[in-house]
């Protein structure tokens, strides 16, 4: 243990001294038969003379102090360096440990007299077996705790530090000499929290612990995060004599929350301004009844919302490259024309398929392509507020908007497909085996044309085809269909010809379904298929055959041909029908249906409907048979006809 001389006493105090006149068991130093240090305890309990000379000098003779001394000093010069011993004092109020450092010996008096509740007993020993740590292990853990620690002394003026440890001077940068005797509050500055500052007061007002988070400002001016607890130290009667005081900079998990607190409300300030946008929008995919009329309403609400000042949607020009703006809204000041430049987001966008944003101008302009299912249908445009950034949340937000308006377009454009007369026909041959009319006239020496789709039971489709050649029998087309991995249903055989259902590999028919392109015919022979497409003239017919050609290998286009799509109206249609049933043949189907007999179970017989006819109830099926005939042949567009 250091020494402690009187002028240390009376100005500056050392940190293990200042620790040891808080504790309330006396403790005293002895050097060589001279008391060098002697805390408050001890001076009071052990009535420690006074002289002018030996106040001035801090010291008191051992042996005119103590009692006990002999005793003492017998036990000193058997304590082996490093070691505690216990020693029972008999005749005196207290027992006493005697710690024996290289140059010191420091004399602890428990008055409580607590050898039969630690097991102690006179002899050597360390700290640990006793079940108490010597006085210096407890200085050492003080003042290298990882930790600040502070006292301070309420009975003084403004209740000021009168100890502070070597962490608490690493963390905040001020020294010893700096610190004792002010109050602890010179650490807090302009940008500390008056409500953690208030809290504090109030529980030293209160004499109870407190734990607060404020920012303090070290030595340097620099700031910090500091985790502060406070707790009051009281004597044996319970009066407060002391504060300690912990100290622990947590500026690192301080500013990690504060980021997080930001990013949080950064996102719920994005959620509830774009959820109304997002809203919005879904309802003009919905609601609106023509592309243009979408595309209109998307930009208008888009360059509405706070934090964008302007968006466009284009689409590329198949003639020079370029993109055409379809519609627009807000400021385009980055558009004098059509974006060319191949640095401008929306050329970037639909060159990646991908989103693609930059700077210009102090704004940022974020481009997202407007693909559905492969098909390109242009890219959406929008430019920002000045200053402000567009991050990877709201990207992945207005790109799940472009693809919920691509999604629009396409079904808008599907539609199309029934309602345009004015139609792109396309012809093209594709060898990809994939295709299961390609494969399978691969394996089999046939020839195969596609009539329809059906849907299975299942809820599988699958392909209504005639098959010729000569290998067009049921189990030749069903052994090359396995080993096509292929499933193959004959509905009907016939001398050279079979009807059959085909099922497996690419759904062909269904991927042009998605983007509005019927299908028209598809012959394959020798594992290649013709195939006629019909696409709207108003659809993007190049991106259309562009993925097409990406998806199936071997794809060549043969022709483009603009034309009116062939067709009749449903009056047109019923008038053909009934034109081509007898006068008994439409009488019959009429009844039939009129009467019931389609429904059940049924409300009339093929009995009664002949006795109306006046006809045999033979006659009267022949009629019927033969007008159903005719309707399903006019309907499936069969142009074979029979009396």
């Amino acid at each position: 243990m250091e020494n402690a001389d009187a002028a240390e006493n009376e100005g500056r105090v050392a940190p293990a001294v200042a620790a040891l006149e808080a504790v309330v068991d006396p403790v005293v130093a002895v050097v060589d038969g001279t008391i060098t240090y002697a805390n408050d305890a001890a001076r009071t309990a052990l009535d420690l003379p006074s002289t002018e000379g030996e106040r001035e000098a801090g010291e008191w003779d051992a042996a005119s102090a103590l009692e006990s001394w002999p005793r003492l000093e017998a036990a000193v010069d058997e304590t082996t360096v490093g070691t505690v011993r216990r020693v029972p004092l008999e005749d005196e109020p207290y027992d006493a440990r005697v710690h024996r450092d290289a140059d010191v010996a420091t004399i602890t008096f428990d008055r409580d007299r607590e050898d039969a509740a630690t097991g102690g007993s006179e002899g050597e020993t360390d700290g640990t077996a006793l079940g108490e740590r010597d006085r210096t292990v407890k200085d050492r853990a003080i003042n290298e705790a990882p930790v600040g620690i502070t006292i301070s002394d309420p009975d003084r003026e403004d209740n000021p530090l009168v100890y502070v440890n070597d962490a608490y001077q690493e963390i905040t940068g001020y020294g010893y000499d700096e610190v004792v005797g002010r109050n602890c509050r010179f650490l807090q500055g302009e940008d500390s929290q008056e409500v953690a500052v208030a809290e504090m007061a109030a529980a030293i007002d209160e004499e109870r612990p407190v734990t607060v988070e404020l920012k303090n400002y070290r030595r340097d001016g620099t700031e910090f995060w500091n985790e502060v607890t406070i707790a009051p130290v009281r004597d044996e009667d319970g009066t407060v004599t002391n504060y300690v005081g912990f100290q622990n900079d947590v500026t690192a998990r301080k500013e990690a929350e504060l980021a997080l607190e930001r990013r949080t409300e950064e996102l719920d300030d994005l959620l509830e301004r774009v959820e109304g946008l997002i809203q919005d929008v879904t309802d003009v995919v919905a609601g609106s009844t023509d592309r243009s009329e979408l595309e209109a309403a998307v930009c208008e609400r888009i360059a509405a919302e706070a934090g964008y000042d302007g968006a466009w949607i284009g689409e590329r020009n198949p003639a020079t490259g370029s993109i055409d703006v379809r519609a627009s809204a807000g400021a385009r000041d980055d558009l004098d024309g059509p974006p060319s430049d191949a640095d401008h987001p929306a050329a970037a966008a639909l060159e990646e398929r991908a989103a693609t944003t930059n700077a210009h101008e102090g704004r940022t302009r974020a481009a997202f392509p407007l693909s559905y299912n492969g098909i390109e249908y242009g890219v959406l445009t929008v430019r920002t507020d000045p200053d402000r950034e567009i991050d990877e949340r709201e990207r992945v937000i207005l790109s799940a908007l472009a693809r919920a308006v691509a999604s629009g377009v396409n079904a808008r454009e599907t539609s199309r497909v029934l309602e345009t007369d004015a139609v792109v026909a396309v012809e093209l041959t594709l060898t990809d085996r994939s295709v299961a009319p390609v494969a399978l006239t691969a394996a089999a020496d046939c020839r195969l044309e596609y009539r329809r789709s059906v849907h299975r039971t299942d809820d599988e489709t699958a392909s209504l085809c005639t098959v010729t050649g000569p290998e067009a029998t049921a189990s030749d087309l069903v052994a090359a269909a396995d080993a096509a991995d292929l499933d193959c249903r004959v509905v009907l055989e016939r001398e050279g010809e079979c009807l059959v259902e085909l099922a497996g590999g690419d759904d062909l028919v269904g991927w042009l379904s998605e983007r509005g392109v019927r299908l028209q015919s598809i012959e394959s022979e020798d594992g290649r298929a013709r195939v006629t497409l019909e696409i709207p003239r108003s659809a993007n017919v190049r991106s259309i055959v562009e993925a097409l050609e990406d998806r199936y290998r071997g794809t060549d286009v043969i022709s483009f041909q603009q034309r009116e799509r062939e067709g009749e109206t449903r009056q047109e249609f019923a008038a053909r029908l009934e034109r081509d049933l007898t006068e008994r043949q439409f009488a019959a189907l009429q009844r039939a249906y009129l009467s019931g007999y389609f429904e059940w179970p049924r409300p009339t017989t093929g009995e009664d409907l002949a006795q109306s006819m006046g006809v045999s109830r033979p006659t009267f099926h022949e009629h019927l048979r033969t007008a159903e005939a005719k309707l399903c042949r006019a309907f499936f567009g069969d142009t074979e006809s029979s009396g």
